[in-house]
């Protein structure tokens, strides 16, 4: 065999385990969260959770295409599986962003269907658009026409007087028609006014029910259900009635879950906290060294303990002194004793 044939081949296998990773990250997803899921957060929860599938922060198709920022797209290849969510209306921008985005080595580029921010709607992307299924639909094509890895759309199961299964029925005829094969739901809907984005995770209630009966009827369709899912218990209970499931503040405030869901799903070994942390040394210490202030990553690290004794301890070393000047790994290692302590 010629080295030729010999590259060729050990990148066909690394693109096939690629697929393999990707596939397998169905069952379980972090959502994309604004000010939170950015590089850091993802790299911290791929250690927790090696199946996983990471999303980043909403990044707008605007930004990427006539903003140029294309350091929005920094990552590392250890996050692998993970997607891009852009955020966007326009169908020939979305796929220019969409193109950036595959070029930078991302598995999947999710539309935002459910954002309910004001500054979202202004933009007129996010929920506001199931009113107007078919110009996502039009999206969706664009973005698929530009790239060859899969493009999913994240939506609400209704906005504002869409109070019946018919309008979501509409919304996902629709995106299949544009050759949508993943479709994430929040089993909510957005109110668009009066409520802020933190009363829109909290106030409409859920309705699973609603995401059942869509996976029942378009059997086809892969569907992961988001929204209030917090447990072990519940995340496997979803996934008798659904594809998959997409935590999203309970993988947050509570990182370690992620850790207890791969042992459930996938039969990992469960690790300890502190063992989670020794494997981020590396990563910590090669961002300090390129410049990245120690605050940057720590703040993703407060919840690692919730629950467990030392937490409070552990949360206040690391909130009191990642912020100083030249805070580095050594504050990591006092903000364990007292949770080594309280073991």
């Amino acid at each position: 065999m010629s080295a030729t044939e010999q590259q060729e081949k050990q990148g066909n296998s690394l693109e096939l385990r690629k697929k393999s990773r990707y596939e397998a990250s169905l069952r379980l997803s972090v959502a994309p969260m604004m000010d939170w899921t950015d590089r850091h957060c993802r790299y911290f929860h791929r250690l927790l959770s090696p199946h996983a599938r990471l999303y980043t922060e909403m990044v707008t198709s605007a930004a990427l295409v006539r903003g140029g920022q294309l350091r929005l797209l920094e990552h590392s290849q250890q996050e692998h599986p993970v997607v891009l969510q852009l955020g966007g209306s326009e169908p020939q921008e979305l796929a220019a962003a969409a193109r950036h985005g595959a070029n930078a080595g991302y598995d999947e580029i999710n539309l935002n269907v459910g954002c309910p921010s004001d500054r979202v709607q202004s933009g007129r992307f996010g929920a506001c658009l199931m009113r107007e299924p078919a110009l996502v639909g039009d999206c969706v094509k664009a973005m698929r026409d530009a790239v060859d890895v899969p493009v999913t759309v994240k939506c609400r199961i209704g906005v504002d007087d869409q109070d019946g299964y018919a309008d979501l029925q509409h919304f996902t005829e629709t995106m299949l028609e544009a050759g949508v094969g993943v479709l994430v739901v929040h089993a909510r809907k957005a109110w668009l006014k009066g409520l802020s984005p933190k009363e829109n995770r909290e106030v409409p209630p859920l309705d699973y029910a609603r995401v059942y009966r869509l996976k029942r009827e378009f059997p086809a369709l892969t569907v992961v259900i988001n929204g209030g899912i917090a447990t072990v218990e519940a995340v496997q209970a979803h996934l008798a009635e659904v594809d998959g499931v997409m935590l999203g503040r309970a993988a947050y405030h509570d990182p370690y879950l992620l850790a207890q869901l791969e042992h459930a799903l996938y039969g990992a070994p469960l690790p300890t906290r502190e063992s989670v942390l020794r494997r981020l040394q590396p990563y910590v210490e090669a961002e300090l060294a390129r410049g990245t202030a120690l605050k940057h990553i720590t703040r993703h690290l407060l919840g690692l303990y919730q629950g467990e004794p030392g937490a409070r301890g552990f949360r206040r070393r690391l909130s009191e002194g990642a912020h100083r000047p030249g805070a580095g790994w050594a504050l990591i290692e006092q903000a364990l004793a007292p949770a080594r302590v309280a073991a």
